[in-house]
């Protein structure tokens, strides 16, 4: 059974996400008051964040107000658990290409050029997620 603040911070999490059947609130109490840990699909993340934090900082400021109505002191944990793994960088493997003795200098070329595609792709990806939230309703 949810409680009112768990069930509070849930209508706006999915309100918010594309995956509101992956969200998830955990709630545990302790000396320093209540604790909600919020889960959501690794490809919302950046929906509850927002901008410079801007998202997250107003579901606290919602869940103090909150708190301050029930006596209690609510403290929002966004957990991110996101499977990445790193990878050895683009530069790390230019750098060791270049090092490596048989490399010809076209061969060098090449994989610069493939790096700065991977990194327009990117950016790109970037800019189309960026309006997308930009185009939200809130």
């Amino acid at each position: 059974m949810s409680t009112i603040d768990q069930q509070f911070v849930e209508y706006i999490v999915k309100t918010l996400v594309n995956n509101p059947d992956k969200v998830s609130i955990d709630r545990t109490i302790d000396e320093k008051g209540v604790l909600l840990s919020l889960e959501v699909d690794p490809d919302d993340v950046g929906r509850i964040i927002g901008r410079r934090g801007a998202t997250a900082q107003s579901i606290r400021t919602l869940l103090r107000a909150l708190g301050t109505k029930n006596d209690a002191r609510y403290n929002l944990k966004i957990i991110n658990n996101d499977d990445y793994e790193p990878k050895a960088s683009d530069d790390e493997a230019a750098d060791e290409a270049v090092a490596a003795e048989d490399v010809a200098p076209a061969e060098t070329e090449e994989v610069e050029t493939v790096e700065e595609t991977s990194t327009s792709d990117l950016a790109e990806k970037t800019r189309a997620e960026l309006a997308d939230l930009d185009d939200l309703d809130i």
